[in-house]
């Protein structure tokens, strides 16, 4: 499963990344610092190649995960059902929450850090049977 990493912090990354690794998530993980850098890459793509999962920070700069996730709006008929996003959050904030439900192509919001049973929840919603571990 091809996963996307996108996170303005370095140890947040490479944390997220060995847990991803560690769990045996994703056979390719691909980390982005920048929401434009991933945007650019993500719609380069055709279906095949597309990230199972991508998990998105809020706050970053330039581009936050808001603006990520409206740029995305235009392209959500193609990527629903192939792309999955999880919004990463150190935020406690409801308003957060409610506000990602707006969006199609949100599966889920996680607070920060991402634990081994959040993924194995979400291997299993994505791969029926692969979760029993």
């Amino acid at each position: 499963m091809k996963t996307y990493l996108i996170d303005d912090d370095h140890l947040a990354i490479f944390l997220a990344r060995h847990l991803l690794q560690s769990e045996g998530f994703s056979n390719t993980i691909c980390a982005f610092q920048s929401a434009e850098e991933a945007l650019a890459e993500l719609l380069t793509h055709e279906r095949e190649g597309l990230p199972r999962v991508i998990f998105l920070d809020l706050n970053m700069p330039v581009m936050n995960g808001w603006q990520f996730l409206e740029a995305l709006t235009p392209h959500a008929d193609e990527l629903r059902g192939h792309c999955h996003i999880y919004i990463l959050t150190s935020s406690l904030a409801l308003a957060d929450l409610e506000k990602s439900k707006h969006y199609q192509l949100v599966d889920g919001l996680i607070h920060k850090p991402l634990d081994r049973s959040e993924l194995r929840a979400i291997r299993a919603r994505l791969e029926p049977g692969a979760g029993a571990s």
